[in-house]
């Protein structure tokens, strides 16, 4: 069964880049469509899981 549904903001991607909506999002439908890891390479591989082995170094 196929149901449309009405969005009114998409994100496409959720990359670092991407934050919380803020506040006057609050009323607004949002979708959010990502084809890999949630949150992107910084968050999972890169820059933040990284910066875990240089602080104790």
């Amino acid at each position: 069964m196929n149901v449309d549904k009405h969005y009114d903001l998409i994100i496409i991607g959720t990359g670092s880049g991407n934050s919380i909506p803020g506040p006057e999002f609050d009323d607004t439908s949002i979708a959010i469509v990502e084809k890999g890891t949630f949150g992107g390479t910084c968050l999972n591989v890169g820059c933040i899981p990284t910066k875990m082995f240089v602080h104790p170094a």
